[in-house]
């Protein structure tokens, strides 16, 4: 399945700013991920997870999360991508836990 345009601007702006950009550069961030209908598909899941910044990003990075987990097969997902980033690594933790909790 092909990456939906919505999802590939979101990509290609490159990751969530940090909190301390400036009001317009967040904002642009949030209409392009606020663009993206979910769910998402696992590709998209694999693609997004790149675009996690450095911090929170006024709650973007949870919104971020919430989509990606919107994919089909997020309870079973690997994340490859941007794996030293904390939101990555939560994003994992949290695939992890499900997995624990079913078996």
């Amino acid at each position: 399945m092909p990456v939906r345009c919505e999802v590939e601007d979101l990509i290609t702006a490159g990751s969530l700013p940090s909190e301390e950009a400036s009001e317009e550069e967040i904002a642009q961030a949030q209409r392009l991920l606020e663009n993206i209908a979910a769910p998402v598909s696992d590709e998209e899941a694999q693609a997004l997870a790149a675009c996690f910044g450095p911090d929170d990003c006024h709650g973007l990075s949870w919104t971020l999360l919430h989509l990606i987990e919107t994919a089909l097969g997020a309870q079973n997902a690997r994340y490859s991508r941007n794996v030293e980033n904390p939101w990555v690594q939560l994003l994992t933790a949290r695939v992890e836990a499900a997995r624990g909790s079913r078996g």
